[in-house]
């Protein structure tokens, strides 16, 4: 039996579909040698006319590249036909290949200097036909060859297997234990397609990564994991004037280096490269001459074998004259994102400390401050791609002509409208107290399916109970409460005190007062004494047992909106239903908090977690439960005389709020806030001193941007404890730690995954667990708000906190305070 009648045969090579050798029978002749010469079916002993082939296409993505493999081409190279032959033929027929048999080593090596085959399979059982090695050998000495797979085919062995080592000196790539079996053969095939081949097809696109690379205007230089170069380009050489074999090899260390550059720039590239991020900025390089230039440079690392960084590749883009910017933009660019990033950890309020330090409340002192505040908004760490986006379309607009700029401006119209502002988060993997908050505070949790169940302990209706029925008014508040209220209006304001004084009822009091002095009541159209009843209630469905998310909790979050609410800036933005619907979701935020965060309620498969299809399942049953309490009963129905259409903005304007509470978008908000309220202000300012009143009264009141307002204002007075005076900053960090050293204890208990393992009440450093919160959600969030609102006491208390809680770090103590001396 011979081969497949689509191959052609002639007594030098046999290959596809019609086009015939040189030395090929006549059509007729071949047609009866084709008839002749089928390999039969192994199964049925019967011969097979094969289906014809069919040109097919496999896309291969590699990288960012996307590739078409052409069908596969095989040359079989065997002296005779036998059934190993024959197998091939239809294992190659069955993977839709593209395949020729050559009989002589002369025939094979003409064969493939003319197609260029993928895949070579050489006969090396019978050494008597010919050299399997010797024409392995002649292949590879073809250029051409370099991607092409070579396989021997050998005997099976009698005894002791062979080495494969003079196969591989020879040249092949692999060998094949003879096997007829056209299943084996076909598999070896395929094998051999999704492994060597592809890995060689793969390797020939690199050719053309490398043409572009060499035709760059851009200066490229590639490094290996160790930081020793392995390529640079023309460009590279050109510019900095060395020949690459002056480099190759080197250490980059081993390269002089620019004195110009800050002394910490290396150490801060490196911190950021190494974790896996790009980093981007101004950088002195030293050319081959002694003269340093400076560069616009990208170093990108590559992810490679094991998930590693395997190399890293920079492009360097020299700064001529035109291209300079002035000498504050070139501040701002040199400090990169990750140089600001990695700073923060060595010293995070220095910079913010020097300017307000000497700044003073005056008009003068206030516009240095929100210029600097400016400044550091510019190059925040914490860009989305949208913000990206938003920066190149500013850019652009300054050198565009007026009909494209108007366009542009009705672009970023739509894309501050919409939700496209989610972060691009980097891990923080040498820091576990940032990890864990992280993931403690911006995940749902790991989803437990056990029988491990959450319930809340109290499960009964939600009412006023019996011992608060005698109703306070205004008039009535007790001498030393109200003693304790007097300065409730600044923000040094002690909660704790009125705490103390109340008997931990310090919502329902100070609720009072603040809801008295926005006039509340008179807006709503009710009554002092539902007021009363309302917050009496509310404060009835705090838990007092939690250490941190209790009433007091609630009253120092309302007392800080009250205190932005009285903020210029924040006056001129919202309206009195606003600042309404501000202070009551402040009340409201965390009403019936079990003390336990999303995560664990999510791991312990809790009805509330159930109910809220595990997302933002606290915050979405505060809102809940607090219209829920408000509408059950007149006596506290506070919004029972409102319009209805009032009523509803009203009811969405507190939901919004109480929702972005939850730490998930906390980079949303804060982006959205920056690049729609932030940067329009900076630009208005920079262009006309204090900017167009017009302008900046649309970038103010538009309803877009008093959500974002009312968002970031809830956010701020929310978290602001590490913006208070220390003593009470250090009482808070004292109980949120104790509520989530509870947490962990409670998780181990009931087997649940630990959602934060650094908050164990044994090991737990609190001054680390404060300044990695304060480094990754605070001080961006507090950057941006004091550029808004101007708040230079806020700003002041941060730095003092931050250097104390840093200075406990430096000394190795885990307590909130310093030993006795």
């Amino acid at each position: 039996m011979g081969c497949a009648s689509s191959i052609h045969i002639s007594d030098r090579v046999v290959y596809h579909s019609g086009k015939e050798s040189e030395d090929s029978h006549s059509p007729q002749q071949t047609n009866t040698t084709q008839q002749s010469q089928q390999p039969g079916n192994p199964a049925s002993g019967l011969p097979i006319k094969p289906s014809s082939y069919k040109t097919t296409f496999t896309e291969v993505q590699f990288g960012p590249m996307r590739l078409y493999e052409d069908q596969l081409q095989v040359l079989l190279v065997f002296a005779k036909e036998d059934s190993q032959s024959n197998g091939f033929c239809w294992a190659c027929e069955k993977a839709n290949f593209r395949c020729s048999v050559a009989r002589t080593p002369e025939s094979a090596l003409e064969c493939f200097l003319e197609k260029h085959h993928d895949l070579i399979i050489i006969d090396h059982r019978h050494s008597r036909s010919f050299d399997a090695e010797a024409l392995c050998r002649s292949i590879r000495a073809v250029n051409s060859s370099e991607n092409t797979v070579i396989v021997a085919v050998v005997k099976r062995p009698d005894r002791e297997e062979a080495s494969v080592r003079p196969l591989l000196a020879a040249g092949f790539n692999r060998r094949y234990v003879e096997n007829a079996s056209v299943m084996a053969c076909y598999n070896e095939l395929i094998q051999l397609e999704h492994g060597e081949v592809r890995a060689q097809f793969k390797l020939r696109a690199c050719n053309a990564i490398f043409t572009a690379m060499e035709q760059s205007q851009e200066a490229i230089e590639i490094t290996s994991e160790d930081h020793v170069i392995q390529y640079v380009n023309p460009a590279y050489e050109a510019f900095m004037g060395y020949q690459q074999g002056e480099l190759i090899g080197k250490e980059i260390l081993e390269v002089p280096k620019s004195e110009k550059n800050k002394p910490d720039l290396l150490e801060t590239i490196n911190s950021c490269i190494r974790k896996g991020k790009e980093w981007q900025g101004l950088y002195y390089a030293k050319k081959k001459n002694g003269d340093s230039v400076q560069q616009n440079v990208k170093i990108t690392p590559v992810i490679g074998q094991g998930g590693k960084i395997r190399h890293y590749v920079s492009i360097n883009r020299p700064l001529d004259d035109n291209n300079k910017m002035d000498k504050s933009s070139d501040r701002v660019q040199a400090e990169s994102q990750t140089d600001i990033q990695s700073s923060k950890h060595k010293d995070r309020r220095k910079g913010s400390l020097d300017v307000r330090s000497t700044t003073s409340r005056g008009s003068d002192g206030s516009s240095q401050r929100r210029h600097s505040s400016m400044a550091r908004i510019h190059s925040m760490t914490i860009e989305a791609p949208i913000t990206k986006v938003i920066n190149i379309i500013n850019a652009a607009q300054e050198s565009s002509p007026v009909p494209v700029a108007e366009a542009l401006d009705r672009v970023l119209e739509i894309l501050r409208t919409t939700e496209l502002y989610s972060p691009q988060l980097g891990t923080k993997e040498e820091d576990p107290h940032t990890n864990d908050l992280v993931g403690g505070l911006m995940t749902d949790g790991l989803r437990r399916l056990s029988g491990n169940e959450y319930i809340f302990a109290t499960k009964q209706a939600h009412h006023i109970p019996s011992h608060l029925t005698a109703l306070l008014s205004l008039n009535d508040i007790p001498p030393r409460v109200a003693q304790t209220m007097e300065n409730e209006d600044t923000w040094d304001f002690d909660i704790f005190n009125l705490e103390a004084a109340t008997m931990k009822r310090p919502l329902t009091f100070l609720g009072l007062k603040i809801f008295s002095r926005f006039g509340v009541c008179e807006f709503l159209n009710c009554p002092e004494a539902t007021l009363r009843s309302w917050l009496q209630v509310i404060e009835a469905n705090y838990h007092s047992s939690n250490s941190y998310h209790n009433s007091t909790h609630a009253a120092d979050v309302l007392h800080a909106t009250a205190y932005f609410l009285c903020k210029e800036r924040v006056k001129q933005s919202l309206d009195p239903i606003d600042e309404v619907a501000a202070l009551i979701a402040a009340t409201v935020h965390d009403v019936d908090h079990p003390g336990r965060t999303n995560s664990f309620l999510c791991n312990a498969g809790s009805e509330l977690a159930i109910l809220y299809n595990d997302t933002a399942v606290l915050e979405s049953h505060h809102a809940a439960l607090a219209f829920q309490i408000t509408t059950r009963d007149d006596k506290c129905n506070i919004f029972k005389n409102m319009e209805r259409n009032e009523y509803r903005t009203l009811r969405q304007a507190i939901i919004d709020m109480v929702l972005a509470t939850e730490m998930t978008k906390h980079f949303e908000h804060v982006n959205k806030f920056v690049n729609s309220i932030n940067k329009p202000l900076a630009a208005l300012e920079e262009n006309g001193g204090v900017g167009d009143e017009e302008s900046v009264k649309s970038v103010l009141t538009s309803p877009e941007n008093r959500i974002l307002v009312k968002r970031m204002l809830i956010k701020c007075a929310d978290i602001s404890n590490p913006c208070r005076p220390l003593e009470l900053c250090i009482e808070w960090a004292g109980r949120i730690s104790e509520e989530y050293f509870a947490q962990t204890d409670e998780e181990k208990r009931q087997g649940l995954p630990v959602v934060m393992p650094v908050f164990d009440r044994n090991t737990c450093s609190i001054p680390k667990s404060q300044i990695s919160f304060i480094d990754y959600f605070i001080t961006d969030m507090f950057d941006a708000w004091d550029a808004f609102a101007d708040l230079p006491n806020l700003m002041q208390h941060l730095d003092n906190n931050y250097k104390y809680w840093k200075g406990l770090d430096e000394r190795k103590l885990h307590s909130l305070r310093p030993p006795p001396e």
